[in-house]
């Protein structure tokens, strides 16, 4: 396979564990760049969700950075983020646009319109989640529209999201299941030295902070058992802070 120019946009910023999303971008960036691919990731600017730190680098582990401006706190950011990295890609002569989650992909048929060709990665059925109500829930199905309707191709994560685009678009999928990137036992430090916490003493939950991970079922659940362990839950806050204060 000949090298290709590609762009990735939807995530809020690489490196970073801020979500599933951002995790599977960087996974994939960084993998390309290594097989020699020229990979240029649209990095949305604010601050890190889990430390407030800003991440302001023009190149990770050969996948350049561009850093695309937006509303820091408004519920637009997203869409004025996809809106401008999507006219950016315009001028960087890429082969491939590779959009990621069903709200960048509102501005898929940007690229499309001007002959690129271009991936729609779709990491769940977003606005059918708790959290995104009203003007975001329609915003994210009009995204996942205009994925069905203008991406070269589709990935989805599983064969309940494959049918579900071909049931109610008529659009065949391609199902990539996520991995897990193995690595190797790095003694945990920090965690006994800042909590006093020990191995085999505590059961984590680690992940955002957001009513869909259903963090009140469990701490409902850990309650009402008589188990000689500590409930920790760590993760970071992501448009959920009255939810992160109700759990907290």
């Amino acid at each position: 396979m000949k090298n290709v120019k590609l762009a990735m946009i939807g995530h809020k910023r690489i490196p970073s564990r801020e979500g599933g999303v951002e995790v599977v971008v960087e996974s994939l960036a960084v993998r390309m760049a290594a097989l020699g691919h020229e990979v240029t990731a649209y990095n949305r600017r604010g601050k890190h969700v889990s430390d407030g730190r800003k991440i302001k680098i023009k190149e990770y582990k050969g996948v350049k950075i561009k850093t695309v401006p937006t509303f820091e706190t408004s519920k637009l950011n997203a869409v004025v983020y996809a809106f401008l990295a999507s006219v950016a890609s315009l001028f960087g002569g890429y082969d491939v646009v590779h959009f990621h989650a069903e709200g960048p992909c509102s501005m898929i048929w940007i690229p499309h319109l001007f002959g690129k060709r271009t991936v729609a990665s779709i990491h769940g059925l977003d606005w059918q989640q708790d959290k995104w109500k009203g003007f975001a829930s329609k915003f994210l199905k009009f995204g996942e529209k205009m994925a069905a309707k203008y991406a070269d191709e589709i990935i989805v994560l599983s064969e309940e999201t494959r049918r579900y685009f071909l049931d109610t678009y008529g659009r065949d999928t391609r199902v990539f299941r996520n991995g897990v990137d193995m690595r190797g036992y790095i003694e945990p430090v920090s965690i006994g030295e800042r909590f006093g916490l020990k191995r085999g003493e505590y059961i984590l939950s680690l992940g955002r902070i957001v009513p869909v991970k259903g963090l009140h079922y469990l701490i409902k659940a850990f309650s009402e058992t008589d188990i000689d362990k500590k409930l920790v839950i760590g993760g970071g806050v992501s448009h959920s802070y009255d939810f992160a204060r109700e759990v907290k």
